[in-house]
């Protein structure tokens, strides 16, 4: 199949103060497998390069979870496609949908995360809504019941980050630089200081008492988050030196990688983590079985390692066994397993250092699943 990636388009418009403005609109691509239509090309048919999800260009933020993507849209609706076996569409059932379908009516949502057969989503009130898989209490509604559509947390109104792992885990972030951890926690990847499968939360529980969180990122076992100060930390299994310490134990509470106070972006694979320093370069560790570390080998590593000389790279997404990450030319990048064609290249051929995606310059974001990618270009 031949395909001809659409440019980023300039449309005109004015905001209320009469000065004139332009909104740049993007396509929605996927890629990879798509056995239960997470891809959302109305199939279910792997692809191992980029194809158009519909022309609409009004897409904003999106998450891959397992087997399924949600995203939002720029006038504020929410939309999901995939998977539904556990009601992680927010369809009020627990049907696949293989073309993305609107959540509810509502045009509040803001931002969102997936991970297996679990949603989580903000609105711009900042109030926390999930639904989908809740068996280890990943909901945050104090039970252990699944929902189909969604359900808030609570009552606040400061939730602000959020990210949610493959192994049913929710971390949070409120407006005043708290962190908040809930569900699974068999591997102390929630950073409660305690681990165990009677150790789970089905309620946001604090992460010690700072107030100076930035970012944080959860997949499979483990956690990893930076500080207002750019220091870089991270917690939960380490089989495979994926906290980046030197060794192969685990932590359950927040541990300093590292003094450096340069960290920026940070994304977290199976067993592998990415991350981006402020002057550009990346940074890998961990397992590197399928390449996914982009070092031109497949020798683990328990300690971070810079990928090639350059300071250019700008926004990252880790999947399974892979890597994605997005220049400040727009360019995309990837690297790693490559069974169901998720990393774009045409073929199923595993890479170990980064091979570019097209030659696009106009990826805006990316965001990878299990074995199913999606992004806006």
């Amino acid at each position: 199949m031949s395909l001809r990636y659409k440019a980023a388009i300039i449309k005109p418009g004015f905001n209320p103060l009469g000065v004139q403005t332009s909104t740049v609109l993007y396509n929605l691509y996927g890629w990879g497998a798509g056995g239960s239509g997470q891809l959302g090309l109305g199939n279910a048919i792997n692809y191992s390069s980029p194809v158009q999800v519909g022309a609409l260009t009004t897409w904003s933020n999106l998450a891959a979870g397992n087997v399924f993507s949600i995203a939002t849209k720029t006038d504020g609706t929410l939309w999901a496609w995939g998977a539904g076996n556990n009601g992680q569409l927010g369809q009020n059932d627990v049907v696949n949908r293989s073309s993305p379908v609107q959540v509810g009516a509502l045009t509040a949502w803001a931002s969102v995360a997936s991970g297996t057969a679990l949603s989580v989503a903000t609105k711009t009130n900042g109030t926390l809504w999930t639904w989908g898989n809740n068996t280890s209490g990943q909901l945050g509604d104090n039970t252990t019941y699944n929902r189909s559509s969604p359900v808030q947390v609570g009552a606040l109104t400061t939730w602000s980050k959020i990210s949610t792992g493959q192994s049913s885990q929710v971390l949070a972030i409120k407006t005043n630089g708290t962190l908040w951890a809930w569900g699974n926690n068999s591997q102390g990847q929630l950073g409660l200081n305690d681990a165990g499968a009677y150790a789970l939360r089905s309620s946001p529980t604090q992460v010690g008492a700072l107030t100076t969180w930035l970012n944080v990122v959860s997949n499979n076992y483990q956690t990893m988050a930076t500080k207002t100060d750019g220091t870089l930390w991270i917690w939960g299994f380490n089989n495979q030196g994926q906290l980046g310490l030197g060794d192969t134990v685990s932590r359950s509470s927040p541990t300093q990688v590292g003094a450096l106070t340069t960290w920026l972006n940070v994304a977290s694979g199976w067993y592998h983590s990415v991350a981006i320093k402020t002057d550009g370069t990346l940074w890998t560790w961990g397992q590197n079985n399928n390449g996914q570390l982009g070092l031109n080998t497949v020798l683990s590593n328990s300690s971070p390692v810079q990928i090639g000389a350059l300071t250019t790279w700008s926004k990252i997404s880790a999947q399974y066994y892979g890597t994605a990450v997005i220049k400040t030319d727009g360019t995309l990048w990837v690297w790693g397993s490559n069974a169901s064609g998720q990393l774009g290249q045409g073929n199923v051929a595993n890479r170990s250092s980064p091979v570019q995606v097209g030659a696009s310059t106009t990826w805006i974001s990316i965001s990878a699943g299990i074995t199913a990618t999606i992004a806006l270009g």
